[in-house]
């Protein structure tokens, strides 16, 4: 490290330090006076005052001088001072640990913990917690035993400290051991628990002990409500949200983000423009990372006229808040758009990233554009130097195979650089089945299997490329391969939300209070269609039955069934707005455009691919999904 001197002694003509000492305040006024200040500017200025008055090697104004440069992002500056110091106690050798962590220069910070017992001074408790704060797993673990060494292994902040190593590294057992033989709990130890269990997937474990805590500040509020919404349990998010406002908690920025991001997992528009509006009333600011948050939130529950006005009012936008746009473009269907906002995001001279291919490819891959989406894909590495990731791969083999271009798309994955991952072949598995290729579907289903990376889709989709040319006997061979494997199939759900109330259905669901009215109002659709001569699409139904049964099957899908809520439960003209978690089907799909038609209805469905608008029997997928 640099030993040059940055600070210099005071020239021979100035006052001497008798003489003029008397016009500083005294040590414990002039470390006030250190810690407050605002800028380097005033800092320098002090310690210039410090140096004329013969005071700059004071131990508590060195010391506060160290950790106010550190504040002030000046860590150079602390780092020089530190090194010009002769024989440093061990509260400057904490500070300048402390600084150094503070930057996550946990190295560094090492090696000074080490110069200082080679200097023969011992530890104390602020110096482990200044090491361990925010320090990686395997340093920390080194660390531990430095603590039971000096004897500080029972001091609540190294204790809560250690906890949180543990926990920010996943080792979800030591934490709990050290945390259940705590003998006193404090806030910061319990939210790193909480923390823990809630990344590791424990969401229960989590809530119990949220539950437990008589005290819960924001930070804590927001970890379990993050917790819920990144282990996809958005409605239990915002639950735990209004339980939060209503125990007066002012949220804050991270509050904002998780619960916006809970509204996208569900669709959930009118909370979302809610939350929107009570953020900006309890003074949360919209930055670039909230902006990007909204547009995110706005583009996944089907607004993408307010995504637009959220990103055009955006100031400062980041190449981040860019992307989400164009992601929110490319899920609609709108490609010209993604294409025009791509082009101005480069012209302006913001440098894309591989987010910002995944939304352009995805783009193509919407309307089959393929000719572009190679172009694209190409101009990763030759124009922007982006190597390609899996889910790059993962656009190219969508938009071909949909396409039908199925062995130019098993040639890309064979041929890539890095390894195919599960959903990468599942994708190209899909389209086998789009396409009804038996003979590459069973190559590829075979591979998997043999590979340990076959999955439920894996099993689904063979399953229905039998069913699709009726081969019964293959269908039945997969399903005991299912069942042997204990493979169970992911149920289709919809979802709809009516009066700031999310209603999710199954197919065939009686399990709603309104279920009779609403079978009443499937019976009145079903009339409908029957008047405007249409045939069920009793062929997409995969089971050997009889066709009435197959009809029967259809009626009762999850997403006629909030179609049916949705036109008893809103006033007439009123857009309504589905959410599937699968694939829409081909019946669900043809049926929509009818009813849009004939109720005159804007119908607005995102399955797990894209957003379908239904407009007076049409669709903007233009059936291409």
């Amino acid at each position: 490290m640099s030993t040059t001197p940055l600070f210099t002694t005071p020239s021979p003509s100035a006052p001497s330090p008798a003489t003029t000492k008397r016009l500083l305040p005294p040590p414990d006024k002039l470390a006030l006076l250190i810690t407050n200040s605002k800028s380097t500017k005033q800092l320098l200025k002090l310690h210039a005052a410090l140096y004329r008055h013969n005071l700059h090697q004071h131990p508590i104004l060195h010391f506060h001088l160290l950790r106010s440069y550190s504040s002030l992002n000046r860590l150079h500056y602390s780092i020089t001072l530190f090194n010009q110091t002769s024989n440093p106690n061990i509260f400057l050798y904490t500070a300048i640990i402390h600084s150094l962590a503070q930057h996550k220069l946990h190295q560094q910070a090492l090696l000074y913990y080490s110069q200082l017992l080679a200097d023969s001074l011992q530890p104390n408790a602020f110096t482990f917690s200044s090491m361990l704060k925010s320090c990686p797993l395997k340093p920390g673990k080194s660390l531990h035993s430095q603590t039971i060494k000096f004897g500080f292994d029972e001091n609540l902040y190294v204790r809560t400290c250690l906890v949180d190593v543990y926990a920010r590294g996943g080792d979800i057992l030591s934490a709990k051991k050290l945390f259940d033989t705590m003998p006193e709990k404090n806030l910061v130890s319990s939210t790193a628990m909480v923390t823990c269990y809630a990344k590791q997937g424990q969401i229960a474990a989590a809530r119990e002990l949220f539950d437990e805590m008589q005290e819960k500040d924001v930070v804590c509020w927001n970890v379990m409500i993050d917790g819920y919404t990144q282990q996809a349990f958005p409605n239990e998010a915002l639950v735990l949200f209004r339980r939060m406002l209503k125990a007066k908690v002012r949220p804050n920025e991270v509050t904002a983000l998780a619960v916006l991001s809970a509204c996208g997992q569900i669709g959930a528009l009118e909370a979302g423009r809610w939350i929107h509006s009570y953020i900006e009333n309890v003074g949360v600011k919209v930055n670039a990372q909230v902006g990007t948050a909204l547009i995110d939130m706005y583009s996944k529950c089907g607004s993408l006229e307010d995504a637009c006005l959220v990103f055009g009012r955006l100031h400062d936008k980041d190449v981040v808040a860019w992307n989400s746009m164009i992601v929110g473009y490319a899920m609609h269907g709108f490609t010209i758009d993604a294409f025009r906002l791509f082009n101005e995001m480069v012209r302006i001279g913001l440098k894309p990233t591989d987010i910002t291919f995944i939304g352009i490819l995805s783009a193509c891959a919407h309307v089959g554009l393929v000719d572009e989406g190679w172009r694209f894909f190409n101009s990763m590495k030759d124009e922007h130097a982006i190597e390609a990731k899996v889910e790059h791969y993962g656009c190219m083999v969508n938009l071909l195979g949909r396409s039908g271009q199925l062995e130019e798309a098993y040639k890309l994955v064979k041929n890539m650089k890095i390894e195919p991952d599960s959903v990468l072949w599942g994708t190209l598995l899909g389209a086998c089945r789009l396409h009804g290729n038996i003979y590459l579907g069973e190559k590829i289903a075979e591979y998997l299997v043999c590979q340990n990376l076959a999955n439920s889709g894996t099993y689904i989709l063979l399953s229905n490329i039998y069913a699709a040319k009726g081969n019964w006997d293959g269908v039945a061979k997969v399903r005991t391969l299912m069942k042997e494997s204990g493979v169970q199939k992911e149920p289709g759900s919809s979802s709809i939300e009516v009066n700031n109330k999310v209603h999710e259905f199954l197919a065939g669901d009686l399990r709603h209070p309104k279920s009779k009215e609403i079978y009443m109002m499937l019976d009145e659709i079903n009339g409908w269609l029957k008047a405007e001569g249409y045939t069920p699409k009793t062929d997409i139904v995969l089971h050997d039955i009889e066709e009435e049964q197959k009809e029967q099957s259809l009626e009762v899908h999850s997403e006629k069934l909030a179609i049916a809520f949705g036109l008893i439960s809103t006033q007439p003209g009123t857009t309504i707005k589905i959410v599937k978690n699968l694939r829409v089907c081909l019946d669900c799909h043809a049926v929509t455009k009818l009813i849009s038609k004939i109720t005159g209805r804007k119908f607005l469905m995102r399955d797990r691919n894209r957003f379908h608008h239904f407009v007076n029997g049409s669709c903007s997928c233009g059936d291409y999904w």
